[in-house]
Order: C-alpha cells, then structure tokens, then sequence
C-alpha cells in the first residue's frame, strides 16, 4: 500500500521537539514500511530537517508550520493555513492518514487516498463535519464513547488502537537496584497536575521521603504545549520553598537517553487532571515498558493501562481531598518495595502487548477493510 501519514501543524516529524502524536505515527511508519508498504509523511519544517528526504520506503515532505500558542481559535488557524501548504504537497496514495483538524474538511475524499482520521483529542463539535472520512481511530474506549455521542448516527468505522510502544519492552533491569526516584515526563502545564505531585511530595512525612527524589522532566514553553514561564516560576518557587530533593529539568528527546532516564527510576508519577485533554498517556505506557511502576488519576483514558494495585497505583483525583489521596499512594508506593518489585514485572508484562510490531498489523488490517469498504 502507498501510506501517507498529514500530522498537525506545530511538531516536526521526527518528534525533535516532543509531541506524541507524531512520535506514535511516525514510528508506526516506520514499521508499515519496514512490512514493504511506501510511506511518506507530511509535517512542518524544522531547523536541522531536509525538506525532503527518502530513507527506503520512507519519504519525507516537509512545509511551513507553526509554533503552538495558548489561544485556542488562534491555534485553529494557524492550522487551516498549514493544511492548504501541505495539501500542495501531497502524493496520490491509497491511504491518508491524518490528525490535522481541518484535513478532513479541505481535501477531497478520494484523490489522495481514503481518508483516515485520527481523533487523538477529545471531540468538540467538529466530527459531524468530516463526511470525507472514512473511519475514525480513536486510541481508548473512552474516546470512542464521546466519537460515538457526537456522531450516533454515523455509518463511519470507527476502530480502538492503541498508541504503539516504539522499543522493546525492557524485562533485564533490576528494580532494587534503581535510584529512589519519582519521576514524572511530560509537559509541565497546570492540566498535567504537577504543581498537586510537587505539594504532595512535600508533605509526605519527612521519615518516608527522606532518601526519595522526586525529578520533573519536560517542556515548560508555551510553543512547546508547556504552561509558561509564569507556571514554571511558580513550580521554582515551590520547590525552592521547602529543604526537599526535587529537580526541574529540561525537556529530552532522545530515545536512548529517556529510556535510560525511566530505566533508573522506580515510580512514575502521572497526575494529569486533564479530563477533556488526557486520550492515552503514551508516557506512562514508555515507563512501564522500562519496569517503572506507574501512579495515575483515575482518568477514563488510563484504564486501559493502569490497573489499581496490579500493575500500578491510581488515586482518585476527584475525591473531597485529592491532594491526600495522591499523598496516600505516593507514601504506599515509596514504602512497599515487595509489592512494587511484583508491579514492576506486571507493567512491563502489560506493555509488551502495546510493542509496534503487535499493534501495527491491526492498522494495516484496518487499512485493508477500508480499501474494500467493509465496515467492521
């Protein structure tokens, strides 16, 4: 099959500068081509990237993007104005892959190949308007519920896959012999509850927490997704305020280095309050491939994943006291090894299933059945 992969407008491709999107969709191209199919991704320019560039089956086309701000109609255009540049671009192919948010709406159904719709966001409205589209790939069942409400009459596919995990699950690293370390990897934005996981931190009794670290790792910029230099002030002066061992650290990219960074901590803590905006977690699926023993909310989109006390910790973050019941699992985790040497294995067991080599024929399956216009 010739694949053709239109990610959004703010991320380069490569993900040099984060977004999970386009890190799950690229390295599911690489798999699809390494399967014998021609992929060519479609994304934003980028310092350091041709615009063009062909390594095997893989093709790369690259336009004029945007850097991400905080107004959302704001945001909303910039992307209009991207999609018009990368539809001058785009090769005729048998697949369109997309989760740009006006793709669905400006290019034709057919000519550059069946269109399929990746709604990596909770929907707001726009679903009813992609009558282009031929199937909507949601990444959880909680996201196909809210496809299924806005759209109930539709005859559209829609299909759960899950993001995939880009390296082999890692089953070598001993959890006893990890860093006593909390660690949390993402964007540091009020949504993701990292100013809750600093103050909970804090308030764990000094006599548990004493030889713990808790370390903070990710973009803090607003082009970056990130809160801004307003939030991380905030987050300095919270960590600055009490005698506690806690590190903000600057965003890394590297494949090699975050593995080894997740290979050295026993907990990871996800404390995203996000309703409307957590689809997944790709995040937490990466630590858990490492042998981390992951702490979530009780978010619908982490149930796939997370299971309370069998292969993780989650704490309810809607309850009367939310910052007690993150205290109240943080001081369980730092203090029952035994238990977490068996969560550990049982994460990573989890996560094997999610390997790219595993998800990626369920994609192509789905491919196929669009192409024949079979409906599941």
């Amino acid at each position: 099959m010739k694949i053709t992969i239109l990610h959004g407008a703010f991320f380069p491709v490569p993900a040099l500068r984060g977004g999970a999107i386009g890190k799950a969709w690229h390295g599911l191209g690489q798999v699809f081509a390494s399967k014998g199919h021609q992929v060519t991704h479609v994304s934003r320019k980028c310092d350091g990237l041709a615009e063009e560039e062909r390594n095997g089956n893989v093709q790369h086309l690259r336009v004029a993007g945007f850097n991400s701000v905080n107004n959302p109609y704001l945001l909303k255009l910039k992307e209009f104005f991207y999609v018009l540049r990368a539809k001058k671009v785009l090769p005729q192919a048998d697949i369109l892959v997309t989760h740009a948010f006006w793709a669905p709406l400006l290019l034709p159904k057919l000519k550059f190949g069946r269109i399929y719709v990746h709604v990596g966001r909770y929907p707001k409205g726009q679903l009813k308007y992609y009558r282009n589209a031929g199937c909507f790939q949601v990444p959880t069942k909680a996201i196909r519920a809210a496809v299924k409400k806005e759209i109930p009459k539709s005859r559209q596919m829609i299909s759960v896959l899950p993001y995939p995990l880009n390296w082999k699950v890692d089953f070598e690293t001993d959890y006893l012999k990890r860093d006593l370390k909390i660690f949390y990897l993402g964007r540091v934005h009020p949504e993701k509850g990292v100013a809750e996981l600093i103050e909970a931190f804090n308030n764990i009794p000094i006599n548990i927490r004493r030889d713990w670290k808790l370390s903070i790792r990710g973009p803090w910029r607003t082009e970056q997704g990130g809160g801004g230099k307003k939030f991380i002030n905030q987050l300095k002066k919270m960590t600055s305020e009490r005698n506690t061992s806690i590190e903000l650290l600057d965003p890394v990219f590297s494949e090699s280095k975050l593995k080894d960074e997740l290979r050295s901590a026993r907990i990871f803590a996800y404390p995203s309050l996000a309703e409307r905006g957590e689809t997944f977690g790709l995040s937490v699926l990466e630590a858990m491939s490492c042998g981390c023993v992951p702490i979530v909310s009780a978010l619908q989109c982490f149930k796939d994943l997370v299971e309370n006390n069998k292969n993780g910790y989650v704490f309810n973050h809607k309850s009367t006291h939310p910052d007690d019941s993150l205290i109240s699992v943080l001081s369980k985790a730092m203090q029952f090894e035994a238990n977490n040497i068996t969560l550990s294995n049982e994460a990573r067991i989890k996560s094997k299933k999610f390997e790219a080599e595993e998800v990626s024929q369920n994609y192509l399956d789905d491919f196929s059945k669009l192409l024949s216009e079979k409906h599941f």
